[in-house]
Protein backbone atom coordinates (compact mmCIF):
# COMPACT_ATOMS: atom_id res chain seq x y z
CA UNK A 1 0.00 0.00 0.00
CA UNK A 2 1.01 3.55 -0.82
CA UNK A 3 0.19 6.77 0.59
CA UNK A 4 1.51 10.50 -0.57
CA UNK A 5 1.68 12.29 2.83
CA UNK A 6 0.73 15.83 2.99
CA UNK A 7 0.96 17.87 5.97
CA UNK A 8 -1.82 20.22 5.47
CA UNK A 9 -3.16 23.47 7.58
CA UNK A 10 -6.75 22.54 5.87
CA UNK A 11 -8.29 19.89 2.95
CA UNK A 12 -11.16 18.82 2.24
CA UNK A 13 -12.79 17.19 -0.46
CA UNK A 14 -15.75 17.72 -2.91
CA UNK A 15 -17.95 15.10 -4.92
CA UNK A 16 -20.11 16.97 -7.51
CA UNK A 17 -21.47 20.15 -5.45
CA UNK A 18 -21.09 17.96 -2.31
CA UNK A 19 -18.50 18.29 0.65
CA UNK A 20 -17.96 15.01 1.65
CA UNK A 21 -15.33 15.62 4.22
CA UNK A 22 -13.41 18.39 5.64
CA UNK A 23 -10.03 18.73 8.25
CA UNK A 24 -8.25 21.45 9.44
CA UNK A 25 -4.67 20.95 10.85
CA UNK A 26 -3.73 17.29 10.13
CA UNK A 27 -2.32 15.18 7.24
CA UNK A 28 -3.81 14.47 4.09
CA UNK A 29 -3.19 10.85 2.75
CA UNK A 30 -3.94 10.02 -0.37
CA UNK A 31 -3.76 5.86 -0.50
CA UNK A 32 -3.15 3.16 -3.01
CA UNK A 33 -3.94 -0.05 -3.08
CA UNK A 34 -1.55 -2.37 -4.70
CA UNK A 35 -2.39 -6.06 -6.26
CA UNK A 36 -1.08 -8.48 -3.24
CA UNK A 37 -1.22 -6.00 -0.55
CA UNK A 38 -3.07 -6.93 2.51
CA UNK A 39 -4.11 -6.75 5.81
CA UNK A 40 -0.44 -6.37 7.35
CA UNK A 41 0.09 -3.67 4.60
CA UNK A 42 -2.85 -1.64 5.82
CA UNK A 43 -2.14 -2.36 9.76
CA UNK A 44 1.74 -0.82 8.39
CA UNK A 45 0.70 2.14 6.69
CA UNK A 46 -1.43 3.18 9.43
CA UNK A 47 1.77 2.93 11.55
CA UNK A 48 3.92 4.78 9.43
CA UNK A 49 1.15 7.57 8.14
CA UNK A 50 0.21 8.59 12.06
CA UNK A 51 3.77 7.55 13.29
CA UNK A 52 5.86 9.71 10.70
CA UNK A 53 7.12 12.92 12.60
CA UNK A 54 6.71 15.55 10.52
CA UNK A 55 5.37 18.08 12.69
CA UNK A 56 7.23 20.96 14.16
CA UNK A 57 7.80 20.57 17.74
CA UNK A 58 8.94 23.91 20.04
CA UNK A 59 12.77 23.99 18.07
CA UNK A 60 10.52 24.08 14.84
CA UNK A 61 12.25 20.74 13.73
CA UNK A 62 9.86 17.64 12.64
CA UNK A 63 9.89 15.77 15.78
CA UNK A 64 6.12 14.92 16.37
CA UNK A 65 4.01 12.66 14.54
CA UNK A 66 0.20 13.42 13.94
CA UNK A 67 -1.09 11.65 17.40
CA UNK A 68 1.38 14.09 18.97
CA UNK A 69 -0.89 17.17 17.94
CA UNK A 70 -4.37 16.06 17.64
CA UNK A 71 -4.42 16.25 14.10
CA UNK A 72 -7.30 14.65 11.94
CA UNK A 73 -6.35 12.70 8.45
CA UNK A 74 -8.02 13.21 5.66
CA UNK A 75 -8.03 10.22 3.82
CA UNK A 76 -8.48 9.69 0.18
CA UNK A 77 -8.73 6.75 -1.77
CA UNK A 78 -6.43 7.15 -5.09
CA UNK A 79 -6.04 4.00 -7.12
CA UNK A 80 -3.68 6.11 -9.76
CA UNK A 81 -0.45 5.86 -6.84
CA UNK A 82 -0.17 2.02 -8.00
CA UNK A 83 0.35 3.22 -11.66
CA UNK A 84 3.81 2.04 -13.47
CA UNK A 85 4.98 4.88 -15.06
CA UNK A 86 8.23 3.58 -16.15
CA UNK A 87 7.95 3.61 -20.18
CA UNK A 88 5.77 5.06 -22.43
CA UNK A 89 3.36 8.18 -22.17
CA UNK A 90 0.56 6.42 -20.60
CA UNK A 91 0.37 4.66 -17.00
CA UNK A 92 -0.23 1.18 -16.38
CA UNK A 93 -3.07 0.24 -13.73
CA UNK A 94 -1.90 -4.19 -13.49
CA UNK A 95 -0.20 -3.33 -10.48
CA UNK A 96 -3.50 -1.85 -8.84
CA UNK A 97 -5.49 -3.78 -6.59
CA UNK A 98 -9.05 -5.01 -8.16
CA UNK A 99 -11.73 -2.37 -7.01
CA UNK A 100 -13.47 -4.64 -4.44
CA UNK A 101 -10.54 -5.45 -3.10
CA UNK A 102 -8.55 -2.40 -3.06
CA UNK A 103 -12.06 -0.87 -1.57
CA UNK A 104 -11.78 -3.25 1.56
CA UNK A 105 -8.12 -2.41 2.17
CA UNK A 106 -8.99 1.12 1.97
CA UNK A 107 -11.66 0.39 4.47
CA UNK A 108 -9.18 -1.32 6.51
CA UNK A 109 -6.74 1.31 6.79
CA UNK A 110 -9.71 4.00 7.59
CA UNK A 111 -11.11 1.71 10.47
CA UNK A 112 -7.77 0.94 12.16
CA UNK A 113 -6.32 4.48 11.93
CA UNK A 114 -10.19 6.39 13.12
CA UNK A 115 -9.45 4.20 16.57
CA UNK A 116 -6.45 6.27 16.90
CA UNK A 117 -7.30 9.61 14.95
CA UNK A 118 -10.21 11.57 14.24
CA UNK A 119 -10.65 10.62 10.18
CA UNK A 120 -12.36 11.71 7.74
CA UNK A 121 -12.42 10.57 3.91
CA UNK A 122 -13.17 10.83 0.42
CA UNK A 123 -15.40 8.24 -0.92
CA UNK A 124 -14.25 5.30 -2.93
CA UNK A 125 -14.82 5.20 -7.01
CA UNK A 126 -16.15 8.38 -7.21
CA UNK A 127 -14.73 11.87 -9.33
CA UNK A 128 -13.41 14.05 -6.36
CA UNK A 129 -12.26 17.22 -5.98
CA UNK A 130 -9.26 17.62 -3.49
CA UNK A 131 -8.44 21.11 -2.42
CA UNK A 132 -5.77 21.90 0.09
CA UNK A 133 -3.22 24.37 2.15
CA UNK A 134 -0.15 21.69 2.06
CA UNK A 135 1.76 23.39 5.51
CA UNK A 136 5.77 23.96 4.45
CA UNK A 137 4.77 22.42 1.74
CA UNK A 138 5.94 19.02 3.40
CA UNK A 139 4.78 16.46 1.59
CA UNK A 140 6.16 12.31 1.87
CA UNK A 141 5.63 9.31 0.11
CA UNK A 142 5.34 5.86 2.20
CA UNK A 143 4.95 2.56 1.06
CA UNK A 144 4.30 -1.00 3.52
CA UNK A 145 4.91 -3.98 1.68
CA UNK A 146 2.60 -6.90 2.12
CA UNK A 147 4.26 -10.01 3.86
CA UNK A 148 4.48 -12.16 0.89
CA UNK A 149 5.62 -9.10 -1.49
CA UNK A 150 10.32 -8.98 -1.80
Amino acid sequence: MIALVQRVSEAEVTVGDEKVSAISAGILALVGVERGDDERAAERLVERVLGYRIFPDADGRMNLCLTDTGGALLAVPQFTLAADTRKGARPSFSGAAAPAEGERLFGRFVALAGARVPVATGRFGAHMRVRLINDGPVTFWLQAEPQNRS
